[in-house]
C-alpha cells in the first residue's frame, strides 16, 4: 500500500529556472493534472490512507513547509505562474465562497487518472485507485467553479481568452496502476487509445467552454525513474540504454507521446481558432539525463534524494517521509526527489525548456 500511495502522490538553480516574461500574456492559469501538478487537492480530499506529503521533508526547499506538493519545492505549474507574474494556483478544494480567484485554479490531484475509476474496478487492472478524481470529475469541478468568474458566454470567452490551460500531465497513473500491478508495457498499450480519447475529448470540451491557449503534456521517461528502476530491476544488460534507463518502459512512454501528438494534430484541424500546444516532457527531462552536470546535477540523476536505501535509494518499505527514510542535504544536486517525483530543480529545467526552449510545439513564444 505504501508503494502505491507513494507512486501516485505521481538545472539552473530553481529560482532562476523561469524569468518573468510577461505580466499580461495570461491573466490566469487552469491546471488539470496529477501529482506532477497537484498543489494540495489530494490532501484536502480527505481520502489519503497516509499523508507523508503533508509533512516535511516534502516542501522543505522553497516553501519550508509541506503544501501537498509531491516534491521538495515548486512544480512546473508553479514556475509557469512565476513566469507570467501570477500567484501560485490555489487547489480547487481550498476554494472558499465569497473570494475571487481571477488568476486561476488548480484541479490537479495526485493519483488521478484520465479514465474513470470504475473502468479500472471493472477491468480489475492493477490495484485499488487512491482517488476517483478522473478527468471527468475535474471537468465537473471546472464547470461548477466557472459560475464564480463569469455568468455569460461573452464574459467567459473574454476571461478564458487570456487564460492558459494546462491539460496534464495526465495519463501516467492510468499506466502506473497496471504496470506496478504486474502488466507488461506491451499489455498496457491497449489502454493508450482509451486514455488519449479522454484527454482529447476533455481538451475539446475546454475549447468549447472558451479556452484558446492550451498545453497538453506527454509522459516523462518513466524508465529513468528510481521507482521503476527498482521494481523492474533485472540483470539483463540489454534491458537498459546507455544512460541506465529501462528501454521497454521508455519505449512505452514514447509510444503514448507519439500517439498523443498524432491525436493533437487532428484536434487542431477541428479547432483552428485554438492554439493547442504539445509539451514534450519526455525530451525536456531527457536533457538532464544525458548531460546532468550541465544542468547542475552533481549526484546520479537516477537516484532519489529522499528514500530508504537500495541502488536507487528507493525502498517501498521506507519511502520518503516514512520511518527509515532520509532526505539528502542538497536536493538541487538531484533530479529525482522521492523515486517517482522530481526535485524542484528538475521541474525548473523542464519548465524553462517548455516556456523558453524548444520543447513546446507550437512554441509558447
Amino acid at each position: 500500500m505504501k508503494l502505491l500511495y507513494f507512486l501516485f502522490c505521481m538545472l539552473w538553480p530553481a529560482s532562476s529556472a523561469t524569468s518573468n516574461i510577461s505580466t499580461t500574456k495570461y491573466n490566469s492559469i487552469y491546471s488539470f493534472g496529477d501529482s506532477l501538478a497537484d498543489t494540495g487537492n489530494f490532501l484536502l480530499s480527505g481520502t489519503p490512507p497516509f499523508s507523508v506529503i503533508g509533512d516535511l521533508p516534502y516542501g522543505e526547499t522553497f516553501f519550508q513547509r509541506a503544501t501537498g506538493r509531491c516534491s521538495n519545492g515548486r512544480l512546473i505549474v508553479d514556475f509557469f505562474a512565476e513566469a507570467y507574474g501570477l500567484p501560485y494556483l490555489p487547489p480547487y478544494l481550498a476554494i472558499k465562497d465569497g473570494l475571487k480567484y481571477e488568476n486561476g485554479v488548480n484541479y490537479a490531484v495526485a493519483g488521478a487518472t484520465a479514465l474513470d475509476a470504475k473502468f479500472y474496478q471493472n477491468k480489475k487492472l492493477g490495484h485499488v485507485l487512491w482517488t476517483n478524481s478522473s478527468l471527468g470529475v475535474r471537468l465537473g469541478w471546472f464547470n461548477k467553479f466557472k459560475s464564480k468568474i463569469c455568468t455569460t458566454k461573452q464574459e467567459c470567452d473574454k476571461h478564458f481568452k487570456k487564460s492558459l490551460f494546462l491539460v496534464g500531465e495526465i495519463g501516467g497513473n492510468d499506466y502506473n496502476y497496471p504496470l506496478f500491478g504486474g502488466a507488461s508495457p506491451k499489455e498496457v498499450e491497449a489502454l493508450v487509445p482509451l486514455v488519449l480519447a479522454k484527454i482529447i475529448s476533455t481538451t475539446g470540451m475546454l475549447i468549447e467552454e472558451g479556452a484558446v491557449e492550451l498545453v497538453i503534456p506527454g509522459n516523462l521517461p518513466i524508465g529513468c525513474l528510481p521507482a521503476y528502476l527498482t521494481v523492474f530491476l533485472t540483470p539483463e544488460r540489454k534491458a537498459y540504454d546507455k544512460n541506465g534507463c529501462l528501454k521497454a518502459h521508455n519505449s512505452f512512454a514514447k509510444y503514448h507521446n507519439n500517439q498523443l501528438k498524432s491525436a493533437l494534430r487532428k484536434l487542431r484541424r477541428k479547432y483552428p481558432q485554438a492554439k493547442i500546444m504539445y509539451a514534450d516532457f519526455y525530451n525536456a527531462a531527457k536533457q538532464y539525463v544525458h548531460t546532468p552536470l550541465h544542468h547542475g546535477f552533481t549526484n546520479r540523476v537516477l537516484v532519489a534524494c529522499c528514500g530508504g536505501g537500495g541502488p536507487f535509494n528507493f525502498n517501498s518499505t521506507a519511502s520518503c517521509g516514512n520511518t527509515g527514510s532520509k532526505a539528502c542535504t542538497n536536493p538541487s544536486a538531484y533530479a529525482n526527489w522521492d523515486g517517482i517525483h522530481l526535485t524542484e530543480a528538475a521541474y525548473g529545467v523542464i519548465a524553462k525548456g517548455l516556456i523558453h526552449g524548444p520543447f513546446t510545439s507550437p512554441p509558447m513564444h
